[in-house]
């Protein structure tokens, strides 16, 4: 299957909803500590006789690129969160000297993640290192609202997929918070992990599952009706958890990765809840997509400047 080698260290990967062979990567220099950061649009090729990875476009940032998501209302609009505080609009439809778009700069520490609403197709969050979450849509130059109660670094936010006015936040601070656009404050705070929560996912059949990702190497799935216990606890990882998804096709699946270099792939609901393990990375894996329009479509990227597309049961090193 595909493998496309980045100048810089992988941080996010992300399917396109509207093209089956299509991923955009975020990369940052120096593992992101220091340095430029680039953000790339690949095109995969399912045909023996084509280049199996084209590289549609390419934008240069002066920072690291730390997440990136699609408009879920225009095929070729991108949001990516950078390094310097800033969000970056990008238009695959219009020439590389005319992006970004637009850059819109409130954050004031590094931006981690960034998701667009599937409900409500015009707005999008992003959530920082400055301990806030935003709110923005595309016709306005300022964010809507901003989310402040979190006491730590806000790793990853995360759009309800059915609701189009909630979404759930991940913190160092060791909490996941889940909010309600129509309200003034969090409505539900899960003391989650005991250890920074890097990650967190909506069920995508479940509108109540929630599942969190952390330094203390497990994953756990919520149900926000009755958080005071998880629902099940995943252990399997040998470092902290850096990114977990739940599959846009089956219920009770969802992939992980983490600075043990592995990806995961779990059945929540079954006893033996391990149903792949993928150790093609051979540094830390810190991004990680399920295809929305290829069942068993994966992708991962980490800081060995790699980015894998294959099909669940193969071997993504495989040509």
């Amino acid at each position: 299957m595909p493998v496309f080698k980045t100048p810089f260290n992988g941080y996010s990967v992300k399917f396109s909803p509207f093209y089956e062979s299509r991923v955009a990567v975020a990369t940052a220099q120096n593992f992101g500590i220091l340095g430029n950061g680039r953000l790339h649009v690949l095109d995969i090729s399912p045909t023996p006789n084509s280049p199996p990875v084209a590289e549609l476009a390419a934008y240069d940032t002066a920072d690291g690129v730390y997440d990136v998501t699609w408009s879920e209302s225009h095929d070729s609009l991108l949001v990516a969160a950078i390094a310097d505080g800033s969000v970056k609009l990008y238009d695959l439809a219009l020439p590389p000297t005319s992006n970004p778009i637009r850059s819109l700069q409130e954050h004031t520490r590094e931006v981690q993640s960034t998701d667009y609403n599937p409900v409500r197709r015009d707005s999008f969050i992003t959530s920082s290192w400055d301990d806030t979450i935003k709110l923005w849509t595309l016709d306005r130059p300022t964010s809507v609202r901003t989310f402040k109660e979190h006491a730590y670094c806000v790793y990853s936010a995360v759009w309800n997929p059915r609701h189009a006015d909630v979404f759930a936040s991940a913190s160092g601070d060791c909490t996941v918070r889940i909010w309600d656009v129509r309200e003034p404050g969090s409505t539900m705070i899960i003391p989650a992990h005991e250890f920074e929560v890097l990650s967190c996912d909506w069920n995508k059949y479940d509108d109540c599952r929630l599942a969190t990702a952390s330094v203390d190497k497990s994953i756990k799935v919520w149900d926000v009706r009755n958080y005071r216990i998880p629902v099940t606890v995943l252990n399997g990882h040998g470092y902290a958890v850096r990114k977990v998804k739940f599959s846009p096709h089956r219920q009770s699946l969802l992939i992980s990765c983490s600075y043990d270099m592995m990806v995961c792939l779990w059945d929540y609901m079954v006893e033996d809840a391990l149903v792949g393990r993928y150790d093609h990375h051979t540094e830390f894996a810190v991004g990680v997509d399920m295809s929305v329009l290829v069942e068993g479509l994966l992708a991962s990227t980490g800081w060995d400047e790699l980015v894998y597309v294959w099909q669940h049961g193969t071997d993504p090193r495989a040509p």
